[in-house]
């Protein structure tokens, strides 16, 4: 059906199109890890469409209901214009008019059926990221974190895969709240997440664990390459930020769990933080052992 023809708004028209279009495809689209990482800016984007889909929806109900009332009005001319040797032709004009007006009701049903459903989606997505998304950085919390690793864990029991776990921590962060302030901790903590996002891979995870850690996930990743990977991002944020870091690396195992894993890698991020931190230690479940940063440079 012509929007035109309906005497509705072109830029309302327009407007109702890309709003639905934008909300479908957010909708249907998986839940990635690049799109995990981005879940803050998403939900402002979904915030902001609903509150436009409001408007629209007023503006379009306005429009309909004013082109109501004018093929109404019309109706009612056209009945008081009839007579008896002309009853036929009035009689035909107005069934004209019903053509105009019932698609038009059916329309109006129509957008207001769709304008529901993708309120409730677009209230189910901003439920979604809202629950898994740390407030202050943007990364996943520890609910999206756990599910993150339980995923990782049953494709690993199914497909035979691989990943590793990588856990970090600033140094002396306590000390750099209780000189500077906890805003100018937090600014960190912030510029430190943005630095992870931008560092990995689409299908690795970030987390902000708790605190002053963080936690990063890398799908088919094994030990070896998870421990080069978190010293070379170690030295980054060195050199970037002006800030040192300690991590703990592991690689999952079957019989773990999300508390075992984490454990484990908490344990090799102990090992780097009483060895002088500034460094990155890994753990095979059997032994603890500093990732050397010459290995790791070979490896760029």
């Amino acid at each position: 059906m012509d929007l035109w023809n309906l005497q509705i708004p072109a830029p309302v028209a327009l407007a109702v199109v890309a709003t639905i279009g934008y909300l479908v495809s957010l909708w249907k689209r998986p839940v990635s890890g690049n799109a995990a990482f981005h879940s803050r800016r998403e939900l402002k984007r979904a915030q902001a469409v609903a509150a436009d889909l409001e408007n629209i929806a007023r503006e379009v109900r306005q429009s309909l209901a004013r082109h109501h009332a004018s093929v109404s009005r019309f109706k009612e001319r056209v009945s008081k214009l009839g007579d008896d040797r002309q009853e036929a032709v009035w009689q035909e004009l107005c069934r004209e008019v019903d053509k105009i007006l019932k698609p038009t009701q059916q329309l109006a049903a129509r957008i207001a059926n769709a304008y529901d459903e993708i309120r409730r989606q677009s209230a189910n997505l901003m439920s979604f990221t809202e629950v898994r998304t740390d407030p202050l950085t943007g990364v996943n919390n520890r609910r999206g974190l756990e599910e993150a690793i339980c995923t990782q864990l049953a494709m690993m029991s199914r497909y035979n895969s691989v990943f590793s776990l990588a856990i970090f921590d600033i140094d002396h962060f306590k000390e750099t709240n209780d000189k500077e302030g906890h805003l100018h901790g937090d600014r960190v903590l912030q510029t430190l997440a943005q630095l992870f996002d931008e560092s990995v891979r689409e299908t690795d995870i970030v987390a902000r664990y708790g605190g002053d850690e963080f936690v990063i996930v890398m799908p088919q990743t094994d030990l070896r390459g998870a421990a080069v990977f978190a010293d070379r991002l170690r030295a980054n944020v060195a050199e970037k930020l002006g800030i040192t870091i300690s991590g703990g690396v592991t690689e999952a195992a079957v019989q773990d769990e999300p508390d075992s894993l984490i454990a484990l890698a908490d344990a090799a991020l102990y090992g780097a933080k009483t060895a002088g931190r500034n460094r990155v230690f890994q753990n095979n479940g059997n032994d603890i052992e500093l990732v050397a940063a010459e290995e790791a440079a070979s490896l760029l």
